[in-house]
């Protein structure tokens, strides 16, 4: 509690942290006296993958939605997934959960709290901690409308006229939305939507009711939160209002305490910013346990698109370079209920070439968002798409490598260091849904189907359609994966430096068990190597997935076009 104290002290007036910090102590003791649960065992192994789903994305007429996917997991997925992050299953006003109107509830739409935990019986649960705003929905806003105690000091309060240019925008929408009260017109602040009002976490009351909730998701189940958009937490005008120290602070202080109620439970930021911001959650290893791989989606995409692995090789070995913190690790994955940020490879590769690369995805289906910058000008943020259709050539007869392109991002995805998290939609090989984006004219939902299940199980017993083949072969790629002790999240890992358009690295195991050295072509043409580029004798090795035939001899190694190999060495 000591430490809890030093944090609160730096937040807010020393003179207050020992009264904050009791009633910090009665929130911790309370959660221990009601908790009947307790996490066990390591905080990761190889056998963690992460499914990110929401409650909804499959649906049928004879059951709530949480029932449905949980039924359909059973049957489809019994084992090819650790975890699951099921995205914000609470009441919400708009942005397909994320104003959220009741921070305690289950959507009646979906199900309820038995239905979370008839899902925690078989998988670790990933739960939102959507703490940086609430919907204007939300009991906490009316109170603020009628000037009602405590929550009419939830929020923050800002004279228009205030000079704002400074704060980082992640959308073009004005920082302050007006709202009668009361006490007459106020203007709020709103980091993302006029329906996300922004919590004030310079008021302690705000960050002690966010610790309660907190704490209230474990209780629940969960045994990883998600801090959503939690770089934006704390607000100071004159400042860029993004990773202030203050902010860093509070995600430290959430995992003091979950140290003290559950040592086993796991914090994980998103933070949708350039590659060297985001590895600061971290912090000295007393901050995130995970954080997000922002930087890896579109790098993919980009070396995919141009058959060019510079970047991405840069990149990954910068990561070699970089040892994480001990008990921290990286969450992997290429898609998620968002866009493919655009933001993460500010920095890594040159504007033009991401550009150009633009245009090419609005000729898929693509839409482009933009984010207002304090000179008044706009600049592309994300890039609504569904990640399959990314691969998908505008030309029907030049579309032969649609599947193989795409998977080659996948497997990457699920051989670099950290744990693998898999979205749903990339399972199912799912298109672009641009009859969701003409219903609720949000972009975002290109990307965020909502699937009949009877439509579902047809595509997927019919192995000649897209989703047919796509999910076969992921299936049995996260059943390959979750047995080889060199994919462990602190498995050692060297990227080999290859000729461009070959991307390869090699993972070791914790106990020496194990070395898999992963090659991957991203080219539609076929890639000699010579043995001299590889730090291995092949002749030692087994390939794993199958799916290729590898050329070897004359002292080289011939890689098909858009191939991905596994190549295992047992030791002892």
């Amino acid at each position: 509690m000591e430490r809890i104290e030093r944090r609160l002290a730096y937040l807010y007036d020393s003179g207050c942290a020992p009264v904050l910090a009791r009633r910090i102590a009665r929130i911790i003791e309370t959660h221990k006296q009601l908790r009947t649960r307790s996490v066990k065992g390591p905080l990761w192994t190889h056998k963690d993958v992460v499914l990110i789903t929401y409650g909804d994305t499959i649906q049928s007429p004879s059951r709530p939605p949480l029932q449905t996917l949980r039924s359909f997991l059973n049957l489809y997925l019994p084992e090819e997934f650790s975890m699951i992050h099921l995205l914000p299953f609470f009441p919400w006003s708009s942005d397909d959960g994320f104003s959220v109107t009741d921070f305690r509830a289950v959507n009646p739409a979906l199900g309820s709290w038995e239905d979370i935990a008839a899902l925690e019986s078989h998988y670790d649960l990933v739960v939102d901690l959507v703490l940086n705003h609430c919907s204007r929905e939300n009991l906490w806003f009316i109170d603020f409308i009628a000037g009602q105690e405590p929550a009419c000091d939830y929020f923050i309060d800002v004279d228009r006229n205030e000079n704002l240019s400074m704060v980082t925008r992640p959308r073009s929408t004005p920082v302050l939305s007006g709202v009668r009260t009361h006490r007459g017109l106020r203007h709020v602040w709103t980091t993302f939507s006029n329906d996300q009002i922004d919590m004030n976490y310079g008021n302690s009351d705000v960050l002690l009711e966010f610790i309660d909730i907190l704490l209230y998701y474990f209780r629940r189940g969960a045994r990883m939160i998600r801090l959503d958009a939690v770089a934006y937490l704390w607000k100071e005008v004159g400042t860029r209002c993004i990773h202030l120290p203050q902010t860093h602070q509070v995600v430290k202080l959430f995992r003091d305490v979950l140290e003290l109620v559950e040592p086993g439970s796991l914090l994980m930021t998103e933070t949708n910013v350039p590659h060297n911001e985001n590895l600061t959650y971290f912090g000295d290893g007393d901050e995130a346990h995970v954080i997000y791989q922002f930087s890896l989606p579109p790098l993919l995409l980009h070396a995919l698109y141009y058959g060019s692995t510079r970047y991405l090789q840069e990149w990954a070995g910068g990561l070699d370079a970089s040892p994480l913190p001990e008990h921290c690790t990286y969450l992997n994955f290429t898609a998620s209920h968002d866009g493919v940020g655009l933001r993460p490879l500010e920095g890594l590769v040159p504007d033009d070439e991401v550009n150009r690369m633009l245009e090419a995805m609005r000729e898929r289906g693509g839409f482009i968002a933009y984010k207002g910058n304090s000179d008044g000008t706009s600049s592309p943020y994300e890039l609504n798409i569904s990640y399959f259709d990314v691969f998908r050539h505008p030309d029907p007869d030049r579309n032969q490598w649609h599947i193989p392109a795409f998977m080659v991002s996948q497997i990457v995805a699920l051989s670099l260091k950290g744990i693998p998290a898999v979205y749903f939609h990339c399972l199912t090989a799912t298109p672009n849904d641009t009859m969701g984006v003409e219903r609720t004219g949000l972009t975002r939902s290109v990307n965020r189907r909502k699937w009949d299940r009877g439509e579902l199980e047809a595509l997927l017993a019919n192995h000649e359609s897209e989703t047919g083949r796509v999910f076969s072969l992921y299936k049995r790629l996260l059943q390959i994966r979750r047995r080889q002790p060199a994919f462990h999240p602190d498995a050692g890992q060297h990227i080999i430096p290859l000729p461009d358009g070959v991307f390869g690295l090699v993972r070791s195991a914790t106990d020496g068990s194990q070395q898999i050295l992963a090659l991957f072509n991203f080219t539609d043409v076929a890639q000699r190597l010579h043995s001299r580029l590889l730090p291995v004798d092949l002749l030692e090795w087994r390939e794993l997935i199958g799916e290729i035939e590898l050329c070897t001899g004359d002292d080289e190694l011939v890689l098909p076009p858009y191939a991905s190999c596994w190549l295992s060495k047992q030791q002892g």
